[in-house]
């Protein structure tokens, strides 16, 4: 099952057009993700994360390629593959009038599920979610980290094999986002469930996932292991402060020998970025002494995911997501308009 692809791209693409102007939301989006992965969809805003995710789970068609997810075509058998995956969007998703259980109930039907099977998975869901203390209150009487439980256990009512989650902490206090992650991860081991997520919190992509794709202007650029991206891509940032700057330009040349990596002065400090930082520090303060020159201090800082994105595109997340304000609002109109339409279409498809 480890080996086993729940989701097969190829050559996604989604185009839209907006104020009769073509904009390019994804291009040529090719990958395979396996069962049992927990994979974080990274990048800035604007650059195509949520329009792949919404192509993924039907309600928006692709303007080009395919795609099968839990077996079943995007394009062919849209009911085929809802019925198959949870989807938690960046808006809540219950009936603010409705009591969580009797939500839960409500979604059970919506999936053909029986009032048995239905109370039987709420109850099991309100327990591993830790929903029992507010099982009897109205959605709109929840808090953020609350509702944003109840969205995920909407969302695996049906038990599928695969969960699309949209940002799924993003407003939450530190605390409910601990509180969050720690179901999320729950789900894969009492539920052997799937992860396909997107999040603006890159430590949480760092410390969780076990794959990390990076997305810019519509394209993957990376896609590994968040520990194989920052030292392939980034490397350990090594600093070393010396009580003058005539004795940081005396240590340059001897720290350049150690390594291939480039070497910065910078007044009375000297930098380099490697991949084996926690290796290289304590050889190059060896080698300083052995050459009569005193380091004051020596820091070596690991890299971030961060890192990773401004060694491949030259600038930081948070600098992409700035310059793609007016892209972003342009497509995500278009979308949520085109998602409106498809979800009015296709609503009725599994009930």
């Amino acid at each position: 099952m480890a080996n086993e692809s729940i989701i097969e791209t190829e050559g996604l693409t989604k185009v839209f057009t907006v104020k009769k102007t073509s904009v390019d939301a994804v291009t040529d989006l090719s990958f395979i993700a396996n069962r049992g992965e927990l994979v974080a969809f990274l990048g800035p805003n604007g650059a195509g994360k949520s329009t792949s995710l919404r192509m993924l789970t039907t309600l928006i068609p692709p303007t080009s390629g395919t795609a099968r997810v839990v077996g079943h075509d995007i394009r062919t058998d849209a009911a085929g593959v809802r019925a198959r995956i949870g989807y938690v969007g960046q808006l809540t998703s219950g009936s603010f009038s409705q009591r969580v259980r009797d939500e839960l109930l409500s979604q059970g039907a919506f999936y053909g599920m029986t009032r048995r099977d239905s109370i039987r998975r709420a109850d099991e869901l309100i327990e591993s979610l830790d929903l029992s203390s507010f099982a009897t209150r109205t959605v709109q009487q929840l808090s953020g980290g609350q509702k944003r439980r109840l969205d995920i256990a909407l969302g695996l009512m049906h038990a599928p094999p695969l969960i699309f989650l949209d940002e799924p902490s993003t407003g939450l206090d530190p605390q409910s986002r601990a509180n969050l992650w720690q179901h999320i991860l729950d789900l894969r081991t009492q539920h052997g469930t799937t992860v396909f997520l997107t999040t603006h919190y890159l430590e949480e992509a760092d410390r969780y996932a076990e794959r990390v794709m990076v997305m810019d202007k519509g394209r993957i650029i990376a896609d590994d292991s968040a520990a194989a991206l920052k030292a392939t891509l980034a490397g350990d940032v090594l600093t070393f402060g010396f009580a003058t700057e005539s004795d940081a330009a005396l240590a340059r040349p001897v720290i350049a020998r150690l390594s291939t990596a480039e070497v910065t002065l910078d007044g009375d400090s000297v930098s380099l970025a490697v991949p084996d930082g926690d290796r290289l520090l304590p050889v190059i303060v060896r080698e300083l002494d052995a050459a009569g020159i005193l380091v004051r201090r020596a820091t070596g800082v690991p890299p971030t995911l961060d890192d990773v994105f401004l060694a491949l595109t030259g600038r930081t997340l948070r600098e992409a997501g700035e310059g793609d304000e007016a892209s972003e609002t342009a497509t995500d109109t278009a979308a949520a308009a085109t998602t409106d339409a498809a979800t009015t279409a296709t609503t009725g498809a599994l009930s």
